[in-house]
């Protein structure tokens, strides 16, 4: 199988090696500069399009309008291009080479499900988000799992945009199983590593995405390998031999410690920026967003195979922040130290002393239309409700109730509507935890918009299938749903497919705390029905029989909230449960919720017994 094309100039490593030594990188090495550049970079912008809020502290009026004074795609352009001006014109700061040069980067994760995102999915809209990563005129990015959410077919068309004015990296991905994205390997669209340039010097640029991306995502035929050390240091010595002797790291390994902990078995990186955790470094001084904390210093730094030291940075995402590293080089390519002057990350703000407007483009191209989609939400009709429908955080959370049972109806109707594109059993019964149930209100009858769905289902979790759940597995899951009755738990479920009878007078389960291992199994829960009549469990028994394939969200089948799938495999199957209400209320329900379907005090799936 092949795996993302190297560009031209990695496919040359063989060639004429070209002697360029590379010396040790240390932070505090003695010498004269002779490059400096500045590595400028974002992560995990997750389609946060419209800016977002402090935490209510007043700096003053917003320069550009609005009501988000943070973060904004188009303020994040505007400040690029100044970071940019800053980093190569001018005079040289203490310790600087004359020649000086930047590079910028995304650290991937550049859409997320959400009404922002949502606007992308309207027929004839452009893809928003790729719209924005264009303007904030990149070098490169990295591939994040979020990016794979939605399935490859949904990365196609992001790519078919973003693509055209810069590379995704990625070098432990295979997408030749999938033939749309290997058509973008084929062009240079996706690769492995990447040389850039930048005043007269090249910089070498490898790719790393998360091993966990199938389990966390929804890559379908997109293999991962996870020998990330041993890939890196492939490409480095590629890039070496090429003579590049300047190469970063851009990974996205969903925590900085992940990171942190590689750059132990790695030869000839330079520095790495990493990707999806969303901690905050800062150091003193660091101008930060009202409510952020600096959790750790600005950069970190982890000693490679060599002994060299690497600095190792992340900033926060949904465009809060830029990081700037500014690293000087010697004339062998060696790193002498970093500018901690300017190193650091550089809050995108519209009010304040470090004010910038946003770019007008950006904001007419790509804010203003999705703000007004956004807006139209609240107008747009999907059905009409017979009955009112409760989601009370208090009900939903201890007992069956109506709009809780249309939740988990639409998990199963979407884990069926999408088992075969995934290659999964379809399920037959679904599982959604009350937890994930948001809008704390009874919706009254009549109108149901697609706002009402995304304040029932705001989280970006995905539906999931576990294709083959033992039966006293799943006798367990109920048992965790049941667990703290009769009083409300985030883990109480509401359930389709199935109806099951428990007796809270019962041995309640009990989960090692901050895990999904069960110390003391339940008892409570006593007889279990499949909607066809099968029964799973009689008068507390488990009854012999093959398993049953089960719909959930990614997050409960990951082990949120203590359920215990026992690491029971499992696929997202590119659908958010915010989309699948929604499929369900205008396709599964022909946009009409009746009541007979879903009666005021539910209809018997979930009933306590003494």
């Amino acid at each position: 199988m092949r795996s993302l094309r190297k560009t031209a100039a990695c496919a040359l490593a063989t060639a004429t090696v070209l002697g360029v030594a590379v010396a040790p990188a240390s932070a505090e090495r003695p010498g004269r500069a002779d490059f400096t550049l500045a590595v400028l970079f974002s992560n995990d912008a997750e389609s946060a399009l419209l800016g977002v809020h402090g935490d209510g502290t007043d700096e003053g009026p917003i320069v550009d309008g609005g009501d988000r004074p943070y973060g904004s795609p188009s303020r994040a352009a505007a400040l690029l291009d100044r970071l940019r001006a800053e980093a190569t014109t001018g005079k040289p700061g203490p310790g600087q080479a004359g020649r000086r040069g930047e590079i910028a980067l995304s650290g991937g994760d550049n859409f997320l499900a959400g009404p922002e995102y949502a606007a992308s999915t309207v027929e004839g809209a452009p893809f928003y988000d790729a719209l924005a990563l264009e303007h904030l005129d990149l070098d490169a990015s990295a591939l994040g799992n979020h990016d794979f959410d939605f399935g490859p077919d949904v990365l196609d068309r992001f790519l078919d945009t973003a693509g055209d004015s810069l590379p995704f990296v990625s070098a432990n991905l295979d997408v030749s199983g999938e033939p749309e994205l290997a058509a973008h390997a084929a062009d240079g669209t996706l690769v492995e590593s990447t040389v850039l340039r930048t005043r007269g010097e090249r910089v070498g640029l490898i790719g790393l995405t998360t091993p966990e991306l199938p389990a966390i995502s929804s890559p379908r035929d997109v293999e991962v390998r996870p020998e990330l050390a041993e890939i890196t240091n492939a490409h480095a010595d590629d890039l070496g031999s090429l003579g590049v002797d300047k190469i970063v790291l851009v990974s996205h390994l969903q925590d900085i410690d992940n990171e942190l902990a590689l750059v132990p078995r790695l030869r000839g990186v330079d520095a790495v920026v990493g990707a999806g955790g969303g901690e905050i470094l800062a150091d003193a001084g660091d101008r930060l967003i009202p409510g952020d904390v600096a959790e750790r210093g600005f950069p970190l730094w982890a000693d490679d195979a060599d002994g060299h030291r690497v600095p190792v940075v992340t900033v926060p995402g949904d465009y809060k922040y830029v990081g700037r590293l500014v690293l000087n080089f010697d004339r062998h390519g060696a790193v002498l130290g970093v500018d901690e002057r300017s190193t650091g990350p550089v809050r995108v703000s519209g009010v304040g002393p470090d004010a910038v407007a946003g770019d007008p483009v950006v904001r007419a191209e790509v804010e203003k239309p999705v703000a007004e989609h956004v807006s139209s939400l609240a107008d747009e009709i999907l059905a009409r409700s017979e009955v009112p429908l409760n989601g009370v955080r208090a009900e939903v959370r201890s007992r069956e109730t109506n709009l809780g049972s249309l939740v988990a109806d639409s998990l199963l109707r979407a884990g069926r509507e999408n088992a075969d594109d995934y290659g999964v059993a379809a399920p037959r019964v679904a599982i959604q935890n009350g937890g994930g149930i948001r809008n704390d209100s009874v919706l009254a009858p009549g109108e149901l918009t697609a706002l009402d769905t995304y304040d029932v289902a705001p989280f970006a979790n995905f539906v999931a299938v576990v294709p083959d759940v033992p039966r006293d597995v799943l006798r367990q899951l109920l048992e965790r749903g049941v667990a703290a009755a009769p009083d409300a738990a985030g883990a109480f479920m509401q359930v389709a497919g199935l109806s099951f009878t428990y007796d809270p007078a019962r041995q309640a389960q009990e989960v090692r705390e901050g895990t999904h291992e069960i110390v003391t199994p339940g008892e409570r829960v006593r007889d279990v029905v499949l909607a066809d009549g099968t029964v799973l469990v009689a008068d507390g028994e488990v009854v012999a029989g093959p398993g049953v394939s089960v719909a959930t969200n990614d997050f409960s089948a990951r082990g949120g909230d203590g359920y215990p799938f026992a690491d029971l495999p499992f696929t997202s199957v590119g659908v958010t449960y915010q989309q699948a209400v929604q499929g369900h209320l205008v396709e599964g329900l022909g946009g009409t919720v009746t009541a007979a379907d879903y009666p005021e005090g539910g209809a018997g799936r979930i009933t306590p017994v003494s």
